[in-house]
């Protein structure tokens, strides 16, 4: 037969199902220009997630900050708000805060300025030797800060739109998770980064790895012991991705997942409901918060560099839980930590693979619906690279 004479028919698409709009071309992972460009148009503009109410317990208390490669000193003041700033001395430019502290002023290590905890400078030593020292034009650059849920948010944009109307659809969660009297748990904070726990990928390359379970049968057998991966489902919206992953009621047959399975009931303030699934709420572009029955885990992902990530997070439970619910939380640790050891691996992979050649990525699965939603928000906030290019590049 003349290979012109055959007819290739299409395929039909399933059901109603409409194509998703593609992930993002591999230069977003790997071009240190684009890295440049995300500082100013997204990190710039977008609310990260700094802390928790219970980082900032008393006036003077103060936590740092990542907003991208920029910081920010987040302080609680005299009257019970909470303040931000760029941590930045308006003298001569100096990181003001460098760790968590306590303090009735912020005062410069370098030449001793010193800052009311609203930014205002205060005190400069020797300033008669400062010719037209004016104070009141001097104070701390701004940020805005905002707390929902009792987690605290900054943004460098002091016209930002307010976060928590653009999280109303989720304000009746998280309030059921993060509501009552919370505490936070175990060495880690999500305002501390610890260069030990940073993973070598682009920090796209980690929020795409969370977005989706696509690759859960294959890359995480845990995780299909103990979650009903058919029932996996996700919802998003402008601003955030929601996941329900459920769990089986097949007992696994791994020692620490079997335990976790016959333990594991809701927080005091849950509802029954809540006792078999894991949850997940992805706020763009760098926040992640993982919804579970025994304890809520907090984190982000900082870039450090175009293939570096930190991935720093807070783990946070209701004060009053009991002794069951506590060895719930260290089963799930454990499971945890296997599934965080997987994920470090692909998103090397990932790395290393797009860095070998620039290309278009395949089609989506509709398991992958929230990296086609984040690939979307990407593109639009960076807007047209090529046009970039010639500009700048």
């Amino acid at each position: 037969m003349n290979e012109t004479s055959v007819k290739v028919r299409p395929r039909p698409v399933k059901g109603d199902v409409k194509p998703l709009e593609p992930g993002l071309d591999s230069r977003y992972y790997t071009d240190p220009r684009i890295a440049d460009l995300e500082q100013t148009r997204i990190f710039d503009r977008t609310w990260q997630l700094v802390g928790h109410v219970t980082d900032l317990p008393n006036p003077g208390s103060r936590i740092v900050g990542s907003v991208g490669r920029k910081e920010v000193v987040v302080i609680r003041t005299e009257d019970g708000d909470i303040r931000a700033h760029l941590n930045t001395c308006r003298h001569r430019g100096t990181r003001l805060v460098a760790e968590p502290g306590e303090g009735k002023a912020l005062r410069c290590p370098y030449h001793g300025w010193t800052y009311h905890l609203d930014g205002k400078l205060v005190g400069a030593p020797e300033n008669r030797t400062i010719p037209c020292l004016d104070k009141s034009k001097l104070s701390l650059f701004g940020a805005r800060a905002e707390v929902f849920c009792g987690l605290i948010f900054v943004n460098l944009d002091l016209a930002a739109e307010p976060l928590g109307p653009q999280l109303a659809g989720v304000r009746p969660l998280l309030e059921r998770y993060l509501g009552g009297t919370m505490e936070t748990f175990g060495k880690a904070r999500v305002h501390v980064n610890k260069p030990e726990e940073a993973q070598e990928s682009n920090w796209k390359v980690a929020v795409d790895n969370y977005l989706e379970g696509y690759h859960v049968p294959v890359a995480h057998p845990g995780l299909m012991r103990l979650l009903d991966y058919k029932r996996y489902s996700v919802q998003t919206a402008d601003l955030y991705a929601v996941y329900d992953a459920p769990l089986r009621d097949k007992a696994s047959d791994n020692w620490a997942e079997r335990l976790y399975q016959g333990v594991v009931r809701p927080m005091p303030g849950l509802l029954e409901e809540d006792r078999r699934v894991f949850r997940y709420i992805a706020i763009y572009p760098n926040t992640m918060i993982d919804l579970y029955p025994d304890h809520v885990l907090v984190w982000k992902m900082n870039p450090r560099g175009v293939d570096r990530v930190d991935v720093p997070g807070s783990y946070l439970r209701r004060s009053n839980c009991d002794t069951r619910t506590r060895v719930a939380q260290q089963l799930n640790f454990y499971i945890s930590a296997i599934t965080t050891r997987e994920d470090e691996d692909l998103v090397q992979r990932m790395q290393i693979g797009m860095g070998n050649t620039d290309f278009q990525p395949g089609p989506l699965s509709t398991r992958e619906r929230g990296v086609s939603w984040f690939a979307s928000r990407i593109r639009a906030d960076l807007g047209d690279l090529d046009a970039e290019a010639g500009r700048k590049w």
